[in-house]
């Protein structure tokens, strides 16, 4: 079963795998990060890995058995209790529940590891695969938004702290 991880520095390669070989897929249905993105990744890598070492933001990846990168689950903007929940999983692992678990799996770490109380989430209108997500894992629509151009809806949940 895959792990969801804590972003480390010797996730670099793996990571820029999975962001290349996934491009495309993830272009259909979200933003694309941008030719820019790659071409800077290891400064980008590092920049990220400081934002986590001052409490701003939690990077994880999804990691299986042969330590491939199979998704992201990241919490973003953490301030006051909250967070933006954000996520992608590798075309090849679409569609067998790994979302939904690492999904679940992430709001326990935001409200035991992290403190969080409440997390957002937004979603364009045609990722009705991530809306299904959102839905089962707690989330709420609470407005309509939109994301680069597209239409879009924000989510919402609260999260129990023990």
């Amino acid at each position: 079963m895959p792990e969801l991880e804590l972003l480390r520095p010797d996730h670099a390669p793996a990571l820029l795998a999975f962001e290349r070989e996934n491009r495309a897929y993830f272009a259909a249905s979200i933003p694309d990060r941008g030719d820019d993105y790659f071409h800077r990744f290891d400064e980008r890598h590092r920049a990220l890995l400081a934002e986590q070492e001052a409490g701003l933001c939690y990077f994880h990846v999804l990691v299986g058995t042969e330590g491939e990168v199979l998704g992201r689950v990241n919490l973003v903007d953490v301030a006051d209790g909250c967070a933006e929940l954000g996520y992608r999983i590798a075309e090849r692992a679409a569609g067998r529940g790994l979302a939904t678990g690492a999904v679940r799996t992430m709001c326990g770490l935001a409200a035991d590891s992290y403190g969080l109380t409440t997390l957002r989430a937004q979603t364009t209108l045609d990722n009705a695969a991530s809306q299904t997500v959102l839905a089962r894992t707690g989330f709420t629509v609470v407005g309509e938004t939109t994301l680069d151009g597209r239409p879009g809806l924000s989510y919402r949940r609260e999260i129990a702290r023990p």
